[in-house]
């Protein structure tokens, strides 16, 4: 089946098998290295992409069901204020270590931040729930997403 979509404000148009998941259509068909092969069951996060801005497993997506609709993955925000700031603030207060959970952190985050730039605690954890990190646990991950939030609201104002 074909599928058309819009990847990174690009659009893509590839034949596809109807078990194909939009994991293995991104990572091998595309070589979006970004998103990881993890856990395979939507418990770990390392999969995760926006899909129409929210975020997803794509290892539970399958590549059919984008047909018409937008994929985001962190290549796709490198020049985002926003995404910036938290690659900034992740970097500053040490919240990578390995970086094998950071693009899906980051993704979610973003989510976050664009719908909520004023974030609670509660509600980062809220977001980033569905991501795994054994490196550095989730307390620099967390300061850095508030941090990368204090800082978008200062280049606002």
């Amino acid at each position: 089946m074909k599928v058309t979509f819009t990847l990174n404000g690009r659009k893509i148009e590839r034949e596809v098998k109807s078990n194909r998941l939009l994991l293995d259509l991104l990572r091998t068909d595309l070589g979006i290295t970004s998103v990881k092969k993890g856990c395979e069951q939507g418990e770990c996060g390392v999969c995760t992409v926006l899909l129409d801005s929210a975020p997803v497993n794509s290892c539970l997506v399958l590549a059919q069901q984008i047909e018409g609709r937008t994929v985001t993955t962190v290549e796709g925000l490198k020049d985002e204020p926003v995404m910036k700031a938290l690659q900034l603030a992740f970097i500053e207060d040490g919240a990578i270590q390995c970086g094998y959970c950071t693009p899906g952190m980051l993704l979610s985050a973003y989510a976050l931040l664009k719908k909520n730039p004023k974030p609670t605690v509660e509600e980062v954890k809220t977001a980033i729930e569905g991501n795994l990190c054994r490196c550095t646990g989730y307390v620099k991950i967390i300061e850095a997403i508030l941090d990368a939030a204090g800082r978008i609201k200062v280049e606002r104002d």
